[in-house]
């Protein structure tokens, strides 16, 4: 086994005994890097030489004998869009090509404290909004167990570098399914906290009553660990809920004894892949032979989420992105403009791409005087009443399961072309973003074809210990392959980074 294909438990165990060093882990990383990403493009940057020194940091403390963080020495792949003091960050867009961010991201910060190791920023769809990772500026991101298939989205890169073994844990960003949508495609475990449990101080901003960042992981326990490091209160997020810290895995092995299971029949619907359904039954099944009772409820007002999520996420985007004007975060436009207003057009009108273009058309739209009222404003009672939903049946059972995604991974390129399709995608994700409930995904089985499928479980805000409980406990009972088949070092063909990829050297940050 190469140091690469272990946990982030087992890394820091590993560390600690002095077993192996943080150096030859990360060196294990980089090398998988170079082996695997010139086909999967999970990376838009490398790391390399901060990496190795942030490690070596971490074997000097061990040398010293000075005590070590929860992560020592585990490498952590970081969504583009979280910010890292000194390096690019770019959302994936061309607008913010060359922007290098001045201070680090509070859970960057975090990670930082606990002795983790950044190994690169990964790819995303343009400014987090889309489903396929195919709106990124730069490449699209392959899925590491079918080249040919997309990897999910928003946050397709830091899924498909934890599925394909270039990182044991990475970040990534939810607003409608960006983290367990990606996660359930690409056969890993991924969390989406409740609103105001981890702080979105250095996210840059989609939708801010909707991102949240969350993480990526193989297993649960390490999903539980991380977590455990950048959950709670920041005063600098005005968001941010005043949490205490709180260590996920104190109960971890509490049996999951009288928790009641709820089967939203709206999210069992026509459309439903007939082989992910079958695979969730399955899970299902197993969560019966458990002995929890599972019963039948409902969400009545399921059936308009994607319609108020597409009316206020773009209006949000709308506000957040108009900060974007070539003057003062990266991209400058350099003709001739004859006026402000025509800087302004020309920058946004080459640095932002279609989907971004659509989406902020869209939120103005709904803005805009005469039809705030007819879109936005309804939009926003019918956000309450979905979270009332909730609220509802969250007084009749404990958790609720629910397919993650209607379909496994899809071909690149199969819905780009038609947008209301390639929303339909995140049908099952985007109710719990609106209600600002927590949600995890993990793998359930594969299909006929061997993509990975996955299994969604809801809870009630700020219960992301019963979740991850409940996740572990059919991990136990069902375990899954940890990284993707197919992508053995034998079998990767000619190695190196894809095309706008880069490997920093020197000044990197600074």
């Amino acid at each position: 086994m190469g140091l690469f294909e272990l946990s982030a438990a087992e890394i820091v165990e590993g560390v600690r005994s002095k077993k192996f060093k943080a150096e030859e882990v990360v060196r294990g990383c980089l090398d998988r890097i170079r082996k695997v990403d010139g086909k999967v493009k999970a990376f838009l940057q490398v790391l390399e030489e901060e990496a190795l020194t942030q490690a070596k940091r971490v074997d000097e403390k061990i040398s010293q004998g000075k005590s070590l963080g929860r992560l020592a020495g585990v490498p952590v792949a970081i969504k583009d869009l979280i910010t890292i003091k000194g390096t690019e960050t770019t959302c994936g867009s061309k607008i913010l090509k060359g922007f290098v961010a001045p201070y680090d991201a509070t859970v960057v910060k975090k990670l930082q404290a606990e002795d983790a190791v950044f190994v690169g920023k990964t790819n995303m769809d343009e400014f987090a909004m889309g489903s396929s990772t195919e709106n990124s500026a730069y490449f699209s991101t392959r899925n590491p167990w079918n080249l040919e298939c997309v990897p999910g989205g928003s946050s397709g890169g830091s899924a498909a570098s934890v599925a394909a073994g270039m990182s044991p844990l990475s970040l990534g960003s939810d607003t409608g399914g960006s983290i367990r949508q990606p996660a359930a495609l690409c056969g890993v475990v991924g969390l989406k906290p409740t609103y105001g449990l981890v702080s979105r101080y250095g996210l840059v901003a989609f939708a801010s009553s909707l991102d949240q960042i969350g993480p990526f992981s193989r297993t649960v326990r390490d999903c539980a660990t991380i977590l455990s490091v950048i959950a709670g209160h920041d005063p600098s997020d005005s968001t941010s809920a005043p949490a205490p810290p709180k260590n996920y895995l104190s109960d971890w092995d509490q049996k999951l004894k009288g928790i009641r299971i709820g089967l939203p029949e709206e999210y069992f619907i026509e459309g439903l892949d007939k082989e992910v359904g079958k695979k969730v039954e399955e899970a299902i099944s197993i969560f019966k032979k458990m002995g929890l009772p599972v019963k039948k409820v409902s969400l009545p007002h399921t059936q308009y989420a994607v319609s108020t999520y597409y009316i206020l996420a773009p209006s949000e985007a709308s506000a957040n992105l108009a900060r974007y004007d070539g003057i003062r975060y990266g991209m400058s436009y350099q003709g001739d403009g004859t006026s402000l207003l025509d800087v302004y057009e020309k920058t946004r009108g080459q640095g932002f791409g279609p989907e971004v273009k659509r989406r902020i058309m869209l939120g103005t739209y709904a803005l805009s005087s005469g039809y705030y009222d007819a879109y936005y404003g309804k939009a926003q009672r019918v956000r309450t009443l979905i979270k009332k939903d909730f609220e509802d049946v969250f007084g009749d059972v404990d958790l609720l399961i629910t397919p993650t995604s209607p379909t496994a991974a899809f071909k690149l390129k199969e819905k780009v072309a038609d947008p209301l399709q390639m929303y339909l995608s995140d049908i099952f994700t985007i109710p719990c973003n609106l209600a600002g409930i927590a949600g995890i995904s993990f793998p359930c089985g594969q299909t006929s074809s061997g993509l990975p499928v996955g299994l969604q479980i809801l809870g009630r805000p700020f219960e992301e210990e019963l979740l991850l409980r409940a996740a572990a406990a059919y991990e136990k009972e069902s375990p899954w392959p940890k990284i993707a088949q197919g992508l053995g070092a034998s079998t990767l063909g000619p190695s190196g980074a894809p095309a706008g990829t880069r490997s920093t050297a020197k000044g990197a940050r600074g």
